[in-house]
C-alpha cells in the first residue's frame, strides 16, 4: 500500500506536540507501507532534517512557508470565508508538489491536522480516499481563545473558529475516516458533523527513553516545558509566574520555576526578572530538564487534546499539578500521578504541598503509572487498519 502523507511541519525532530504524533505515525506506517511525506518546513533549521526521515519514508519532500507573503494574505482573506489557518500553513509550492506525488498513485491520502486536510479537495486527489488525523478540534480551540482574548484578537479567533468549523465538518465527511485523541474531541467533532466516521487513536509516550536512571533531584524545581511561542503556553506560565508563584515563593524561598522550550516570546523572556524565575528557550533533549525538576506543572487555561507535556512528565518522574481543561484530555491513568487545581491559590497549594513531600515519593507517585498500554506502537496500532480499510474499493 503506498500512502501519501500530508504535514504542516516537518516530523522531525519530534520535540513539540504537532511533530511527535506525526513521526511516531510516519515510524509505524514505514514498516507496512510505502509512504511519502510531503511536509511544510517554517525555516531553514526545519528543513534541514529532511534527511533524518529517509529511513522512514520512501521519498521526503519539503515545501517552504513563505511567513511574511502569508501574513500579508491572511490579512488580505479576513472579510473571506477561508480559514487563516489554511492561509499561514501555505506555501506557493505546495500544490505543484500535490501533483507529483499524486502521479506516484497513492493508494490513500493520511492528512495531519485540519491545515493540511484541503489538499485532499485538489484536483490530483479528488478520486483519493482519504484519512484525516485531526488530533484536535482546533474550531473548539479558537473559540475557547476567542472567550478570553480583547479585541481585535478576539475577532480575529472568533472568525477563526466559525469559518474552520465549516471547513472541519466538509473535510471530515469528505474523509473515510477522521482520527482524533480523546472520547471528548470525538463527541465535539460529532457535533460539527453528525454523519463523519470518528475514531479515538490515543497518543502516546516514550516511557522507557524518560524512565529516570539516577536518584531523584534534591532541588525544589518546578518546571513547564512547551514551544514557548505558542499563545496557549505563553498564556499559561505568565497566569502561573504572576499568579502562582508569588504564592509558592513566599512558602519556599528556596524555590524555582524553570521554562523550558523553544523561541520564547518577549512576554516570557520578561518573567526571567521575577525571582526565582529561569527562562531556558530550547534544549537539545528536555529528560536532563525533566530528571533535574521536583514537580512539573500544566497550567493550561486554554487546551484540547492530550498535552503529551503532562505525559512525559509523568514518564520522567515528576508528579504534574494541572488545571481541569488539562485533565479532561488526560488517561485516567496518567491523572493518579496528578494534582488538578483551578484556582490560583489551589494550584499554589498543591505546587507546595509536592514540594513537601520527600524525593522519592515524589518520583513513586508518578512512576506507579503503567505506561505499557501507552507505548506509541500500541496506541498508532490500529491505524494502518483503518487506512488499509479506506483503500479498499469495497
Amino acid at each position: 500500500m503506498r500512502v501519501l502523507f500530508l504535514t504542516h511541519r516537518l516530523p522531525y525532530a519530534p520535540n513539540r506536540g504537532d511533530r511527535v504524533r506525526a513521526y511516531h505515525l510516519l515510524r509505524v506506517l514505514s514498516r507496512h507501507a510505502d509512504v511519502d511525506l510531503l511536509s511544510l518546513a517554517h525555516d531553514d533549521e526545519e528543513a534541514s532534517h529532511a534527511g533524518d526521515l529517509a529511513s522512514l519514508a520512501a521519498t521526503v519532500n519539503v515545501v517552504r512557508v513563505p511567513k511574511l507573503r502569508n501574513l500579508i494574505h491572511s490579512a488580505v482573506m479576513l472579510p473571506t470565508s477561508t480559514p487563516t489557518t489554511h492561509t499561514m500553513l501555505d506555501s506557493p509550492a505546495l500544490g505543484d508538489a500535490v501533483d507529483a506525488l499524486a502521479r506516484r498513485g497513492p493508494d490513500v491520502v493520511l492528512a495531519y491536522c485540519s491545515g493540511m486536510a484541503r489538499c485532499a479537495f485538489l484536483p490530483s486527489l479528488a478520486d483519493r480516499p482519504l484519512v484525516l488525523d485531526m488530533v484536535d478540534v482546533d474550531s473548539a480551540k479558537w473559540a475557547a481563545m476567542a472567550a478570553t482574548a480583547s479585541w481585535p484578537l478576539a475577532w480575529v479567533y472568533a472568525r477563526e473558529a466559525r469559518v474552520l468549523r465549516a471547513f472541519e465538518s466538509v473535510a471530515s465527511r469528505r474523509a473515510k475516516a477522521t482520527l482524533v485523541v480523546t472520547e471528548k474531541e470525538r463527541r465535539t467533532l460529532s457535533s460539527i458533523a453528525p454523519d463523519a466516521h470518528v475514531t479515538v487513536v490515543q497518543n502516546g509516550v516514550e516511557a522507557a527513553r524518560l524512565r529516570p536512571a539516577g536518584v531523584p533531584s534534591l532541588e525544589p524545581i518546578v518546571v513547564f516545558c512547551g514551544v514557548m511561542n505558542y499563545a496557549p503556553n505563553v498564556e499559561a506560565v505568565e497566569w502561573f509566574a504572576r499568579r502562582v508563584w508569588p504564592r509558592v515563593i513566599a512558602k519556599r524561598p528556596d524555590a524555582r520555576f524553570e521554562i523550558v522550550g523553544s523561541d520564547p516570546a518577549p512576554a516570557v523572556h520578561a518573567l526571567a526578572s521575577i525571582a526565582g524565575i529561569h527562562v531556558f528557550g530550547a534544549v537539545p533533549d528536555v529528560a536532563p530538564r525533566l530528571w533535574n525538576a521536583a514537580v512539573s506543572v500544566a497550567p493550561l487555561l486554554t487546551a484540547r487534546g492530550v498535552q503529551n507535556k503532562v505525559l512525559e512528565s509523568v514518564a520522567a518522574g515528576l508528579p504534574t499539578v494541572v488545571t481541569p481543561v488539562v485533565a479532561e484530555g488526560l488517561p485516567a491513568i496518567v491523572l493518579a500521578a496528578c494534582r488538578i487545581a483551578e484556582t490560583a491559590e489551589a494550584f499554589g497549594d498543591a505546587v507546595l504541598d509536592l514540594l513537601s513531600l520527600a524525593p522519592t515519593e515524589r518520583r513513586e507517585l508518578a512512576l506507579a503509572v503503567d505506561f505499557r498500554s501507552m507505548s506509541w506502537d500500541r496506541t498508532l496500532e490500529p491505524v494502518y487498519e483503518i487506512l488499509a480499510q479506506a483503500a479498499s474499493p469495497r
